[in-house]
C-alpha cells in the first residue's frame, strides 16, 4: 500500500472500532486482526498495529486503546516491547516534546492501556546500558500518571479474577517489579553512563531525572501500601508474589555489576551507592510487609550479602521484632539461625566477596521494634 492508502485504512479501522458499541465484538475483531500467528504476516500485523495504536493515542480513540491493553496482556513480552518501542519513538523521537501533553490525559480516559504500557516500557528499558535508559519525557509521563492515579498500576490486577491464570510468557500483572528496578538502579545507572559531568560530578541528565526518580520511588512505596487490602479481598494475600524472587535476584546481580564499574573511593560515588541501597532497603521492607514479596529473611540475607554495607539494608535483613498478628505471610527465621543453602541460591559464603566494597554482614543484635501505623 502507498502511504495514503495506509492512512485511509487506519482511518476506516479507527471508525469501525469507535462505532462498535459491543466491547466483546470489538475485542474479537481486534484479536482476529492482530493476534500473532507465527507466520510471515506477523511483521505486517505488528507494523499496522503500531500505527493504529499510535493514531488512536493522537486522536483519542479509547475503544482501540482498550483492545490494545488486552492484546498487551495476552502477548509475549517481546512483541509488547516492540509495540512500546514504536510508541516511544513516535512521541519522543519523531515528535519531541509531544509525549507528556498528548498522553497525559490517557491515565484517566483509559487506565487499562496505561497500566499495560507502563509494564511494557519497564521491560523495554532496564537501565542496563545507556541505550536502555528511558528518555526523560517518558519518565515525566509515567511519574505524572502514577502520582495523579496511584491505583493505575494495579488496574490489571484489580480486573483479573482471582482464579484466572496469566498466559505463559506474558507481562507481569503489575509494573511494580519494573518500577522498583528503575528507582533502585537509577542513581548508579546515571553515574555509570554520565559522559559530561558538571563541576560537582553530576551529569546534566541526572539533574533532570534525579528528582523524578525520587518522586517515582515515593509513589511506588505508596502503591505497595495499598496492596494488603486488595490481596486480602481477592484471597491472594500470602499466595501471590507481585515481586518474584528471581526478579530480586536479577536486580541484585545487576547492582553488583554496576558497582564494579564505579570508583568506590570517590565521595560522590559513595553517595549514589548509599542512595541506591537505601531505596532497595525501603522497597524490600515495604514489599514484604505488604505481601508483594514472599521471601524469607534468610534468603534475603543470602542475596544482599554481595552488596556493600548499608545501615538501612542491615535493619531490613535483621527483620522487625515479631508481634502476634503482624506479617503472617512472612517467615522470619530465629535470630540464631543456622546458615544453609536457600531456594534462591547458595549461601553467601560460596560467593567471593566484592573486591571493592565491604560485604554486608548480618548482625542479629540490630533487630528493631516495629510499630504498625494506624
Amino acid at each position: 500500500m502507498s502511504a495514503l492508502q495506509e492512512l485511509q485504512l487506519l482511518e476506516i479501522m479507527c471508525s469501525c472500532f469507535q462505532e462498535q458499541s459491543r466491547d466483546a465484538v470489538r475485542q474479537l475483531i481486534f484479536s482476529a486482526l492482530f493476534t500473532l500467528q507465527g507466520n510471515q504476516a506477523d511483521e505486517s500485523r505488528m507494523a499496522l498495529l503500531g500505527k493504529l495504536v499510535s493514531m488512536a493515542i493522537a486522536v483519542g480513540r479509547v475503544p482501540i486503546l482498550e483492545c490494545a491493553a488486552t492484546w498487551l496482556q495476552r502477548s509475549h513480552p517481546v512483541y509488547c516491547r516492540r509495540l512500546a518501542r514504536v510508541l516511544v519513538d513516535d512521541y519522543c523521537s519523531l515528535l519531541p516534546g509531544s509525549m507528556v501533553p498528548t498522553l497525559n490525559n490517557l491515565s484517566s480516559s483509559c487506565p487499562p492501556f496505561c497500566c499495560q504500557f507502563i509494564t511494557a516500557v519497564t521491560t523495554l528499558y532496564d537501565l542496563s546500558t545507556e541505550e536502555l535508559t528511558l528518555p526523560v519525557q517518558l519518565l515525566q509521563m509515567v511519574v505524572s500518571w502514577i502520582r495523579d492515579h496511584p491505583r493505575l498500576v494495579l488496574i490489571t490486577l484489580l480486573n483479573t479474577p482471582p482464579s484466572s491464570s496469566q498466559p505463559i510468557g506474558s507481562l507481569d500483572l503489575t509494573p511494580l517489579a519494573g518500577l522498583v528496578r528503575w528507582c533502585v538502579k537509577a542513581p548508579l545507572a546515571y553515574r555509570r553512563d554520565g559522559k559530561q559531568g558538571l563541576a560537582n560530578g553530576t551529569t546534566e541528565t541526572e539533574l533532570e531525572a534525579g528528582p523524578l526518580f525520587s518522586e517515582l520511588h515515593l509513589s511506588v512505596l505508596q502503591v505497595l501500601l495499598l496492596l494488603p487490602g486488595i490481596l486480602r479481598e481477592k484471597g491472594l494475600l500470602g499466595r501471590l508474589a507481585l515481586l518474584q524472587p528471581d526478579q530480586l535476584t536479577s536486580l541484585i546481580s545487576d547492582l553488583s555489576g554496576d558497582l564494579e564499574e564505579l570508583n568506590p573511593l570517590h565521595s560522590d560515588t559513595q553517595t549514589h551507592i548509599q542512595l541506591t541501597l537505601d531505596r532497595l532497603a525501603q522497597a524490600l521492607q515495604v514489599s514484604m510487609a505488604a505481601g508483594a514479596l514472599l521471601c524469607s529473611r534468610e534468603d534475603l540475607r543470602a542475596l544482599c550479602s554481595r552488596l556493600p554495607h548499608n545501615n538501612l539494608l542491615q535493619l531490613v535483613m535483621s527483620g522487625p521484632v515479631q508481634q502476634s498478628g503482624f506479617y503472617p505471610h512472612i517467615h522470619t527465621p530465629p535470630l540464631g539461625y543456622s546458615p544453609r543453602p536457600g531456594p534462591l541460591g547458595p549461601h553467601p559464603s560460596s560467593h567471593s566477596p566484592h573486591t571493592s566494597f565491604p560485604s554486608q554482614p548480618f548482625l542479629p543484635s540490630m533487630a528493631f521494634p516495629f510499630r504498625p501505623s494506624h
